[in-house]
């Protein structure tokens, strides 16, 4: 490696965790960020004899990121979770509709790729409660330049004039679009009390009682931790229930037939809680399924993710087999 590529690696790597970030909430793909922070990178080295450090190289990569989103997000459409696509369904006894693949479906993140290595509590909540699942899908209903400016102002608390000078546009205008942004977030964001830290221990207590209740069928205790108003969702399956009871009449005719048919493990996603699903095959052996993302409220669950997606469980460091845990 040439003293220049040293120096560009030492100068840029520490910035790599919160660029993804920054290129997740636009582009709700954790691959396709990967990517995106890939082809930011691959810019930046191009073009690191001309930085001339007029602003930070901070704020240089940040510049980079946006535009190679940005365009990204020119050439489709929005990403999306089953709630987005239509109405919950009605009958929790029928089978549910066909997965499917074609759409372009929200994905998660894991925390271990987007928490800052930095001590500061305070800085490790926010950077969690930036990328949270609701809020990532709500940002798909904005237009992209919309949504870069809600991102660098809101969340990277960028100065007007710099986000004006980033888009090509007047500081006027990156203000009006922030209030419309603003607006249409206020429509679709959650229930702000689901912002609590995870690391509470009445929170991991609440998922471990969930995680037993699953792995051992137990409906009705399951049910017993969900609100009222609780949603699961599925993706790539468009079906999704909205309300307890729908959820516990689905999930005892469809998913929880058998005790020991799953297996659960702790991990963390989108800066919630959230369990890699491992499903029973016909030989015994249990092999990933997906990771479930729960939001909490409160004393309870309100909402369920379950990404059935097997492919999923390597960017979380686990196996493609359940490994039983050494006593």
């Amino acid at each position: 490696m040439t003293e220049r590529s040293e120096e560009f690696a030492q100068r840029t790597e520490p910035f790599r965790r919160e660029l993804l970030a920054h290129c997740y909430r636009l582009l709700g793909s954790a691959d396709e960020a990967e990517d995106l922070v890939q082809e930011t990178y691959l810019r930046a080295w191009r073009s690191y004899g001309a930085f001339e450090g007029r602003s930070s190289l901070r704020t240089w990569l940040y510049r980079i990121a946006t535009n190679a989103c940005l365009t990204a997000l020119e050439q489709r459409g929005r990403r999306a979770l089953p709630s987005g696509l239509g109405g919950p369904a009605e009958d929790p006894d029928a089978p549910p509709g066909p997965a499917e693949p074609e759409v372009a479906w929200l994905g998660p993140i894991p925390d271990a790729l987007v928490t800052p290595e930095a001590q500061d509590p305070a800085t490790i909540l926010t950077a969690r409660h930036s990328v949270r699942l609701a809020l990532i899908a709500a940002l798909q209903y904005l237009p992209g330049r919309q949504r870069s400016v809600l991102i660098l102002r809101d969340v990277l608390m960028w100065r007007a004039a710099e986000v004006a000078e980033l888009l090509g546009i007047s500081a006027v205008a990156v203000n009006s679009m922030l209030q419309r942004a603003r607006t249409q977030l206020r429509l679709a964001a959650p229930d702000e009390d689901s912002l609590r830290e995870p690391a509470d221990p009445r929170r991991r207590e609440l998922l471990a009682r969930y995680a037993t209740a699953f792995e051992n069928a137990d409906v009705a205790a399951l049910t017993g931790l969900l609100r009222e108003d609780a949603v699961l969702q599925m993706p790539p399956q468009p079906t999704w229930f909205a309300g307890r009871d729908r959820i516990g009449r689905f999930l005892q005719a469809r998913v929880l037939l058998r005790p020991g048919d799953f297996r659960l493990v702790p991990t963390a996603a989108n800066g919630q809680p959230a369990l890699a699903a491992y499903l029973r095959d016909d030989d015994g052996v249990h092999r990933a399924h997906g990771i479930q993302v729960l939001a909490v409220v409160g004393p309870a669950i309100a909402q369920i993710v379950s990404f059935n997606d097997a492919g999923l469980l390597p960017a979380f460091g686990l196996p493609p087999v359940y490994a039983v845990p050494a006593p």
